[in-house]
């Protein structure tokens, strides 16, 4: 796992010099502890081909295989491809062994020089024959052109500028940033996506001029030409039907085989174990291949409805591993400049506190760590899908009945003051319902909601906002499930967007942060193929989900943890606005700096914080939106 950055350019210009190169790497050390290389060469002027394009390649290398091999950039025998690539190809051995078969020859044992050798053969259709996590850049020279490539969930990110006479990328904004020179102007309708989803969806950045690569995609650059192309979409509009019970055993080898993968490494490697379904299977079944030591770690909080440490506690037990069970008091007050450094967007998922804590802790012991991310949206098991499936059962219902319900006394209950209780979750259930699927779906999900965020800007800020709606995202990610039934269809939307935008988001920066690498076996691509097809009743049945997952791995999950509920990794924003963080937040989100930027009612960011101090609502997650993204301006605008 690893930092990338560099730059092509057709523009003398624009040229990445020694020291500019220095920096962008640099910025990247927290990825890469291990080592550092980089790679340049200016616009040349070849007999036959014209000038061509000058390049520059930085890595920084978090070493997991072939420790005194595997040094970056790599390059072909001929110097004549060379990539620089952050992540893992799982299946780089048999690869490797039809490369030599084919005559290449390799100088090392790591995963990465699979890659030049492959695009040797393959050029980009390389990428439908890996398994693993990944996003590289890969120079090749004959044909003077850049391969920008993602994996197909997104666990890896990649981040690019693309402007007249060269294009720039990297693992993280910041690196870009690291460029001298660079604008930094706020989109304003990535600011509206950001107040929304609580992340900056792709392919948008926080500033104009930049892009994300989407998942299972990648980029072409030719001459000043970018063409970024698809090249992994399975077709969520299938349903493959099977027996129940063939599903099951098709699944327990599915995953078994890629916790099996995941477990290559030539320094320690453990596991997150929350207590949870899906990272007690990942545990559980490392312990049957013979993980050895087995170590697992998870975190705790001094309040019992954010602490499961009890139930991780259970499964180390079951699984016989070394368990490390850490328990912190963490200060959102210390933390929050931290958190604004390194995620370097927008980004107000607040459970991206305990991800932070979690990895700094496990990095002490080991340097790999498997996880259980994927699981819910796989195999439908957020809470939120029994309201979408109620939905589906309202929108069945006669027009006139549809129309008495949304307009009559279920409108007028009185609400809960905590946004997660059941009155509130009702109410706002109720009051979505006369709404398209994608757009109720949105309102239950939402930080600031179409109204809310309408009563939030100012008029000079929503004049500047263009005519395209937030929805539009999901609603794209919905179409491409049309036709399942709207579980499925939401949680493969979901998959789609929260998890590579938000989910995996978190985990990798918290994770790179501390140079620590996280493996997630249920993001296997064929694992994701075989439950995307699978029909909803395997998954869910009777409000609720991860049904097969229960029946295929009940030998390995404890009575306690087969029969709990779903419990979210997060922390007490609610309590800590209220006390540690209302002092700090009134302070920032007042201050005649933040209310000059123009962007919102004084008024309304007044009231937010009145209403909640006062216990007449829950608006911790809008408040901690506000203050990330002030902080953030401070750090990556002001301070720019």
């Amino acid at each position: 796992m690893c930092g990338i950055t560099g730059g092509v350019w057709t523009d003398p210009s624009k040229s990445l010099d020694a020291p500019t190169l220095a920096r962008m790497t640099g910025v990247l050390a927290h990825r890469g502890p291990d080592g550092r290389g980089e790679f340049a060469s200016g616009i040349e002027l070849q007999p036959g081909r014209g000038a061509v394009p000058g390049v520059a390649l930085g890595h920084r290398r978090l070493a997991i295989l072939d420790l005194p091999g595997g040094a970056q950039p790599m390059s072909n025998e001929e110097k004549t491809v060379c990539v620089v690539f952050n992540g893992e190809i799982y299946n780089f051995k048999p690869l490797r062994r039809k490369l030599e078969e084919a005559g290449h020859r390799f100088r090392s044992d790591c995963d990465t020089e699979v890659l030049v050798h492959l695009y040797e053969d393959r050029g980009p259709a390389m990428l439908g024959e890996l398994v693993g996590m990944f996003s590289f850049a890969l120079w090749d020279t004959r044909n003077a052109r850049l391969l920008l490539a993602r994996d197909r969930l997104g666990q890896k990110p990649l981040v690019y500028r693309q402007e007249p006479g060269r294009l720039l990328f990297a693992s993280e904004l910041k690196s870009l940033l690291a460029v001298p020179g660079l604008p930094r102007e706020l989109d304003p309708q990535a600011l509206d996506e950001y107040l929304t989803y609580q992340y900056v969806p792709h392919p948008r950045c926080i500033f104009r001029g930049y892009a994300k690569l989407p998942p299972g995609c990648y980029a072409l650059w030719e001459f000043d030409r970018l063409a970024v192309h698809r090249y992994w979409e399975p077709d969520f509009k299938l349903e493959a039907v099977r027996p129940f019970e063939q599903a099951a055993a098709e699944l327990r080898a599915l995953l078994t085989e890629s916790v099996r993968l995941r477990l290559q490494s030539d320094v320690p490697l453990g596991a997150f174990l929350s207590g949870g379904l899906d990272s007690t299977i990942i545990v559980g079944l490392m312990r049957e291949l013979g993980a050895a030591p087995l170590r697992t770690f998870s975190i705790g909080f001094p309040i019992a409805e954010y602490d499961e440490t009890r139930y991780a506690r259970l499964a180390a037990e079951r699984f016989e591993t070394e368990h490390e069970d850490f328990r912190v008091e963490p200060r959102a007050v210390d933390i929050l400049p931290k958190l604004v450094w390194h995620y370097d967007e927008p980004f107000a998922d607040s459970s991206a506190i305990p991800a932070w804590y979690v990895a700094e802790l496990t990095r002490r012991h080991v340097t790999v760590a498997l996880s259980g991310d994927g699981g819910d949206e796989l195999f439908a098991g957020y809470l939120r899908y029994r309201a979408v499936w109620l939905g589906a059962w309202f929108d069945r219902l006669p027009r006139a009945v549809r129309g008495a319900l949304t307009a009559g006394l279920w409108q007028r209950l009185p609400a809960g003051v905590r946004q997660k209780s059941w009155r509130r979750r009702f109410k706002r259930f109720v009051e979505s319902l006369g709404q398209p699927p994608a757009r109720r779906y949105l309102e239950w999900i939402a930080i600031f909601g179409g109204a809310r965020r309408g009563e939030l800007y100012s008029d000079e800020f929503a004049a500047s906002l263009p005519g395209s709606d937030p929805v539009e995202f999901l609603e794209a990610a919905m179409a491409r499930a049309a036709g399942r039934d709207p579980v499925t269809a939401t949680s493969l939307a979901d998959l789609t967007t929260y998890l590579p935008c938000d989910l995996m988001t978190k985990v990798d920066i918290a994770s790179m942060a501390h140079g620590l690498e996280c493996r997630q076996p249920f993001l296997d691509h064929r694992v994701v193929e075989l439950a995307a097809g699978m029909p909803v009743g395997h998954k869910f049945r009777r409000g609720g989900g991860k049904r097969l997952l229960r029946h295929a791995f009940a030998d390995l999950l404890p009575g306690p943890i087969r029969r709990r509920r779903k419990m979210g990794f997060g922390v007490p924003l609610d309590y800590w606005f209220r006390n540690d963080l209302h002092a700090m937040a009134r302070d920032v989100l007042l201050d005649a700096r933040a209310l000059g930027r123009g962007y919102f009612c004084p008024g309304t960011v007044r009231r937010l914080l009145d209403d909640h101090q006062q216990g007449r609502f829950d608006h911790a997650a809008r408040l901690w939106s506000l203050l990330v993204l002030e902080l953030w301006h401070r750090q990556w605008v002001d301070g720019g």
